[in-house]
């Protein structure tokens, strides 16, 4: 599989401005960011036969084609669940293109996470069909924060990170949104006095500055085969690796049925199968995109993908790692924290700039871009 997948290349990238209220549809904002990834390539709508978006997505494959121009669709695919599954769409297309079931594949997402239904507010009664969610919300799990710190906590406890230890990380992320123009915060660094003095979301594990972004935006990116990516406009970034994993334990939201709730089951499964396939280590990777949805995951991938060891995250953070001149540059754009929140798919449009050499805190010769989820990884490499 991943020498077929290495056959694949993404060409075009495209986004809308990432705002908190854009006006506009969520349809809309589809179109114009898969527009800009067509203009991009260089393609037109009716290159494209397949789709990719995520199973939350709502806009209708059949209304996203008829609207941009697309002709004819092949192949149809959604992810599964929400950000954990960002890098997946792209493992979803390079699929498609080396089996030859499509030629070319959009991928979008787009929401009005802002002005329209809030992710971070709660959800009441049966909304989200998700299983057992009668039972996590009458014990009052019925945001993304409380659900999430609660699986924070034994990793936090173990290891001795407290909230204070997470500034390091929210305050690297900024500085570097506020050198990135398309970020929310641009030119807003923080300290880590900021960080403290924010208010208390769920104590004493999140404070405002340790939660996402609620933002409104599209983005949209299209994969086609490597060898069609050499007569594109844009130098082409292949897919070195793609995975995705589920395990037994697994739930989307409700991480509490694993053996031991400090790791993460599926991320070092993930972290396995992208060494394997793309033949390379955490040693090769010169970027790291990684989905921080609460600034807590952060830690916790960076020791499941090898970058650090077991407990060192909070050191490795503390002694500068993850900046622009550290050993492994983490979330350049400033991340879901400091450029927005898109599902983490802003993120996936940063590892290509990266490799393309285009984006606007460029890490000097980078060849190999990591962007993973807990659930998801894609590894961006040159031609």
């Amino acid at each position: 599989m991943s020498y077929i997948l290495n056959r694949t290349a993404v060409v075009g990238i495209g986004q809308t401005e990432f705002s908190k209220n854009s006006g506009r549809s969520e349809l809309q904002l589809a179109l114009e960011a898969s527009k800009v990834a067509l203009d991009d390539a260089g393609l037109s709508p009716r290159d494209i036969d397949g789709t990719v978006t995520f199973g939350e997505d709502t806009n209708a494959e059949t209304d996203v084609l008829r609207h941009l121009g697309v002709r004819e669709l092949r192949w149809t695919a959604r992810s599964t669940g929400g950000g954990g599954g960002a890098s997946a769409t792209v493992q979803l297309a390079a699929t498609a293109v080396a089996s030859g079931a499509a030629n070319a594949v959009l991928i979008y997402r787009a929401f009005n996470e802002r002005s329209g239904r809030r992710f971070g507010q709660p959800i009441g009664g049966y909304e989200t069909g998700l299983p057992q969610q009668d039972i996590h919300y009458s014990f009052g799990l019925n945001t993304p924060a409380k659900i999430y710190a609660l699986w924070y906590q034994p990793y936090m406890s173990k290891y001795g990170v407290t909230n204070e230890d997470l500034a390091d990380y929210v305050v690297a992320a900024r500085r570097h949104a506020a050198t990135n123009p398309r970020a929310w915060f641009y030119q807003k660094p923080i300290t880590v006095a900021d960080h403290q003095n924010s208010r208390w979301i769920v104590e004493p594990v999140l404070r405002l500055l340790d939660c996402c972004q609620e933002s409104d935006g599209g983005v949209a990116l299209i994969v086609t085969s490597a060898e069609r990516a050499k007569d594109l406009r844009q130098p082409g970034v292949r897919v070195a690796g793609a995975s995705q994993v589920y395990t037994d334990s697994c739930q989307i939201l409700f991480n509490y049925y694993r053996k031991d709730l400090v790791v993460f089951d599926d991320t070092p499964s993930v972290s396995a199968q992208l060494w394997k396939q793309s033949g390379l280590s955490a040693k090769d990777i010169d970027v790291a995109m990684i989905y921080e949805n609460f600034s807590p995951i952060v830690y916790i991938a960076l020791e499941d993908y090898g970058f650090c060891g077991r407990g060192e995250a909070k050191s490795f953070i503390k002694d500068g790692h993850i900046g622009l001149k550290g050993s492994i540059p983490v979330n350049t754009n400033g991340g879901l924290l400091g450029e927005a929140y898109i599902h983490g798919m802003n993120n996936v449009l940063e590892g290509v700039r990266q490799i393309r050499g285009t984006a606007a805190n460029q890490i000097d010769n980078a060849e190999h871009a990591l962007v993973g989820t807990t659930r998801s990884a894609v590894i961006f490499g040159g031609m």
